[in-house]
């Protein structure tokens, strides 16, 4: 994602949030065609892009319990 997309999305963080600002961010492109991802501690670097059934099936496994190991 180039840097004048990314200053065009509005992120936002989890409340669920660390007060240490250990989190991510998210956003979704105009019309909901994407959804980025980006690590709230250093919002320079790359956001990563996902279509949105991606994203939905990210949050259910998450919410099922899942993790990587």
């Amino acid at each position: 994602m180039t840097a004048p997309t990314a200053l065009r999305l509005r992120w936002v963080k989890s409340s669920y949030s660390a007060a240490n600002n250990e989190c991510v961010e998210v956003a979704v492109s105009g019309g909901g065609r994407r959804v980025y991802v980006r690590d709230s501690k250093d919002t320079t670097r790359p956001a990563l892009s996902l279509s949105p059934a991606a994203f939905a099936a990210f949050i259910d496994h998450t919410a099922a319990g899942h993790q990587h190991r």
